[in-house]
C-alpha cells in the first residue's frame, strides 16, 4: 500500500460549526457505529480515536469501532503519564488479538495544554513530559515485543520482571514539533504525525525528523493531518470554506466551541507554528487555508485544503512527493465529508500516490 489513509471518529456529532458538548450526552453509540461504518465503506484504512482530559475512553471507543466494522483499523491517541506502559501493552495486544490481529495502533500525544493536564493530575513541565513519553514508548515497545521478563529503571518507571503473555505488532505514531518532541519522535517513532503547515514547512520538519531518526539507525514515516473542504467547483469550494468560517465565528464568540477546551495555557510548539503562519499570510500553496484556525486559535488540527476533489488531491499529493505516507483527513461536516471523500477524493488520492511510485527496477 503506497499510502494510508485516516479519519477521525467522535462519540457524538460535533465539529467547529455545528454541534455542541453540552447539549445531550456525551456517547451517542448509534452515531458512533454510523461514523465509524462510513469510513469504512468510504475506503479509509483506519480512524483516530481522540483524547481529552474529560472525553469518553479510548480504548472502550476503539472496541466499539471494532466491533461495529470488519477491516477498518484504529489508532487510539493516548497521553502518556497516567497508565503505566506495561499495562498499556497488555491492553493494546488484548485488544489486537482480539479483534483480528493488525487492527489497533497507538498515537501518543504529550499535550500542549496545561489546563488538560492538570485535569488528569499532570503537573510536569512540557520538556519533562515528552521525556517522559520517550521513555513511555520505549518500554511499551519492549514490554509488547519480549519474549522474556525485562527489568528496567529510567527517570519516570521502574519495573521488576515485566512481562506480557500477550504481545503484538502496534504501530507508534507521535506527533510534536518542538526540539523535544523532535528527539523523542525519531528515537522512538514508527510514524510521525504533522499538521497540515506550507509545503516548504513540511520539508524543514520532515527532514529534521529523519537527522535525528539516522542518528539511532531508524528509519521513520511520515502522516499529515488536515481538513479538506471539497465542492464540484473551485468557486464553490471557496464559498463553503467561507461559510464555515462565519459559522466558526459565530460558535466562538457565543462559547460553543471552546467549553471543555483549557484555559488557553497552551505550550504546544505545532499549534503556535500554526498561528504564525496564519497571522502572516491565510492562504498558503494556492489552497491551503488558515480561515478557522485563525479564529479557534491553538486548537490543533485546523489547516484546510480547499477545492474540488482533484485539486485537493492534487495538493495533498505534493506532501506524498516530500516524504508523507499518512494523511488524516476529517471534516466539519463529519459524517457527510466522510461519504463525500470515499465518492472521489480517496479514489483520487490511492491513484495519484500510486502514479508517483517509483518505477520498480528492470520495468
Amino acid at each position: 500500500m503506497s499510502i494510508e489513509i485516516l479519519g477521525m471518529v467522535g462519540t457524538k456529532e460535533f465539529s467547529e460549526t455545528h454541534g455542541s458538548f453540552l447539549d445531550g450526552p456525551p456517547i451517542d453509540p448509534p452515531y458512533l457505529t454510523r461514523f465509524a461504518r462510513a469510513h469504512e465503506e468510504a475506503g479509509f484504512d483506519r480512524v483516530l480515536i481522540g483524547y481529552g482530559a474529560s472525553s469518553p475512553d479510548g480504548f472502550a471507543v476503539a472496541a466499539s469501532v471494532l466491533n461495529a466494522t470488519e477491516r477498518l483499523s484504529v489508532l487510539i491517541a493516548h497521553r502518556p503519564g497516567f497508565v503505566t506502559p506495561t499495562l498499556v501493552a497488555r491492553k493494546l495486544a488484548t485488544l489486537d488479538q482480539l479483534t483480528g490481529g493488525g487492527r489497533v495502533a497507538i498515537h501518543h500525544i504529550t499535550g500542549g495544554d496545561e489546563a488538560d493536564q492538570r485535569r488528569d493530575g499532570d503537573f510536569l513541565d512540557h520538556d519533562a513530559r515528552y521525556r517522559r513519553t520517550g521513555e513511555f514508548m520505549a518500554v511499551l515497545r519492549r514490554t509488547l515485543t519480549s519474549a522474556e521478563p525485562f527489568d528496567h529503571e529510567g527517570e519516570f518507571y521502574r519495573f521488576e520482571g515485566a512481562y506480557s503473555s500477550v504481545r503484538a505488532d502496534i504501530p507508534l505514531y507521535f506527533g510534536g514539533a518542538s526540539p523535544v518532541a523532535v528527539q523523542v519522535g525519531g528515537e522512538q517513532a514508527d510514524v510521525y504525525m504533522l499538521w497540515g503547515e506550507p509545503l516548504a514547512q513540511t520539508a524543514e520538519r520532515i527532514e529534521q525528523v529523519r537527522a535525528e531518526a539516522a542518528r539511532h539507525g531508524r528509519d521513520i514515516t511520515f502522516s499529515l493531518s488536515t481538513r479538506p473542504i471539497v465542492a464540484a467547483t473551485e468557486a464553490e469550494a471557496w464559498e463553503r470554506a467561507e461559510r464555515i468560517r462565519a459559522a466558526t465565528a459565530e460558535r466562538v464568540g457565543g462559547g460553543a466551541w471552546s467549553w471543555g477546551k483549557g484555559r488557553g495555557e497552551s505550550t504546544s510548539v505545532g499549534a503556535a507554528r500554526l498561528q504564525e503562519q496564519g497571522a502572516g499570510q491565510e492562504v498558503h500553496d494556492e489552497r491551503l487555508w488558515y480561515g478557522v484556525t485563525n479564529l479557534t486559535g491553538p486548537g490543533g488540527n485546523s489547516t484546510a485544503v480547499v477545492g474540488t476533489a482533484e485539486q485537493v488531491a492534487e495538493a495533498l499529493l505534493k506532501y506524498r512527493d516530500l516524504g508523507v505516507t499518512t494523511f488524516l483527513i476529517r471534516g466539519f461536516e463529519p459524517v457527510d465529508d466522510v461519504v463525500q471523500w470515499g465518492e472521489e477524493l480517496v479514489p483520487l488520492l490511492r491513484q495519484g500516490a500510486v502514479r508517483r511510485e517509483p518505477a520498480s527496477v528492470g520495468a
